[in-house]
């Protein structure tokens, strides 16, 4: 019988046409159902008319429906991708706005930090929503795959509260290991180990890596015998890119020994010594990308591709939809796991599960990207053991923060929500207590139609801030200060000065182009 697969959030033009090419990229898969479904039915058409184009023109057996009525979806489905973005970029827009006020300058905002910690709050009780479908109207058995950020918090939610599987998929490892695959080739063809027209690709060097979601650590770097993480500084700071684009990575690698999966820009706002004064943040920051660090430059490109898919989408309509081929694959996870249950084909990889001993100096039950396999069987985890002291140092903190977010979100604790800021590593870097608490109230009023779980406390959040207002107690904001590095959203017209790269930004599944074969 054919499987089905019931993609949530499907308006995500990256995702859903990308995971949807992969699947039917597998001879066993491709007669496949897929089930679309959006909160919005504008951008749902728009996606699904272009995957049953690519459909019908690669002369393939599966099939789409498309509709806003998610439980219809989800029934009777195998597995549920997730790749929603709660509140869309409208919440994402405070999440970077809101904290800038407060001297808090993110890259990414939506892992932790002020951004992502709000994020969570937003999207933990859809998912649970989710999950209460999973378990009444799915097959049974059906397997979770979230791609959705918070990775780990959301993640976190499923398994702990939602009574569904779930497992949280992330391409920062692929991307890094390409990263460490190319210092080696340049290593390996200086030393004669390779000619000039030999490549390395990056499943050609053996890894492992394990920590926390875009805080994982490069444990094992191994590639003709040699063991390259005494080498991997050295091969860094010699790059000829990477040397430029990734000092905070570089500088965390000189430190503690570890390369870490996460870019530069993610990086940055995870930890406290880097952004957390105005003047020093261009010092570590590259704008060559808006993922080394530009001021909210996911949000700039994300609102950048959304608006150019929507201008563009009649020219979308125009050319041949792509060839589906194996050929052209991507390295995102979740077509090989489900290639992997449906065939018994083994695929490895990197995944996001619930700490059950796997990394034994990290908190039990924070959600850890390890190394896995998967086969007709399972998912398998082996134990990693002990991280190295300062790696779990730098996760352990993020896991409790996590943790605190999660519990906030699921029973709308204002007290909970902002002890997570309090103890979030850049927002302790940068504020004091008060403007922590400030803070937290005015992102929860701005952001409260997505809030459900806290609409008995958001009355008393915007009755204290008028309060601080009238007694003259508010503290001292930056409301003209727009971020170290922050770029101005490209209009129509200057995105139509290069078609071809408004258009790559906009199908993009990876806007920060980190993943690689």
């Amino acid at each position: 019988m054919p499987i089905k697969i019931a993609m949530i959030g499907a308006g995500s033009i990256g995702f859903t046409r990308r995971l949807m090419q992969d699947i039917l990229c597998v001879p066993e898969l491709t007669d496949t159902e897929f089930a679309l479904t959006d909160i919005s039915k504008a951008n749902l058409d728009m996606v699904s008319t272009l995957c049953k184009r690519d459909i019908k023109a690669n002369k393939l057996p599966a099939k789409v429906i498309a509709t806003t009525n998610r439980r219809r979806a989800i029934e009777g489905a195998d597995y549920v991708l997730c790749m929603i973005r709660q509140g869309g970029l409208e919440a994402f827009q405070t999440d970077i706005d809101i904290p800038l006020k407060y001297g808090i300058d993110q890259c990414v905002g939506d892992t932790i930090c002020a951004g992502g910690i709000m994020y969570a709050q937003r999207g933990i009780p859809a998912l649970l929503g989710f999950c209460k479908d999973i378990r009444e109207v799915a097959k049974p058995g059906a397997l979770f795959l979230n791609y959705a950020n918070p990775m780990a918090m959301n993640t976190w939610a499923c398994n702990e509260y939602g009574g569904v599987q779930t497992v949280g998929l992330c391409h920062g490892v692929q991307g890094a290991h390409r990263q460490i695959t190319s210092c080696i080739e340049r290593w390996a063809k200086k030393n004669g180990m390779l000619t000039e027209n030999e490549t390395l690709d990056r499943h050609d060097v053996d890894v492992i890596a394990a920590g926390l979601n875009h805080q994982t650590w490069f444990l094992r770097v191994e590639w003709n015998g040699i063991d390259f993480i005494p080498k991997l500084l050295e091969l860094f700071e010699e790059h000829p890119s990477y040397s430029v684009d990734e000092k905070v990575r570089i500088d965390v690698l000189r430190r503690f020994g570890y390369y870490s999966t996460e870019s530069n820009g993610h990086l940055s706002e995870y930890l406290p010594w880097y952004r957390k004064r105005r003047s020093e943040i261009r010092k570590w920051i590259s704008m060559n990308s808006w993922i080394n660090g530009e001021t909210g430059g996911y949000l700039r490109v994300c609102k950048e591709g959304r608006n150019w898919f929507e201008t563009d989408f009649p020219n979308w309509l125009k050319e041949d939809p792509p060839p589906i081929t194996a050929e052209g694959r991507s390295a995102e996870h979740g077509s090989y796991i489900i290639e992997a249950l449906e065939t018994g084909r083994v695929y490895r990889g990197h995944f996001n599960i619930p700490n059950q001993g796997h990394i034994t100096n990290i908190p039990e039950g924070c959600i850890v990207e390890i190394p896995g396999y998967v086969d007709r069987n399972g998912l398998n985890m082996p134990v990693v053991g002990d991280l190295p002291m300062a790696c779990a140092a730098t996760c352990s903190v993020s896991a409790r923060v996590q943790e605190m977010g999660v519990e906030a979100a699921v029973h709308g604790d204002v007290t909970l929500l902002k002890q997570a800021m309090l103890h979030d590593p850049l927002i302790g870097a940068v504020c004091n207590p008060e403007e922590i608490w400030q803070m937290t109230d005015e992102m929860l009023v701005a952001q409260r139609k997505w809030l459900p779980q806290y609409a008995y406390a958001i009355p008393d959040a915007r009755k204290r801030l008028r309060d601080q207002e009238k007694k003259g107690t508010r503290v001292k904001l930056r409301e003209t200060w727009k971020g170290a590095a922050r770029k101005k959203t490209r209009t129509l017209t200057e995105l139509a000065r290069n078609k071809a790269s408004a258009r790559a930004n906009a199908s993009a599944a990876d806007k920060g182009k980190m993943t690689g074969k």
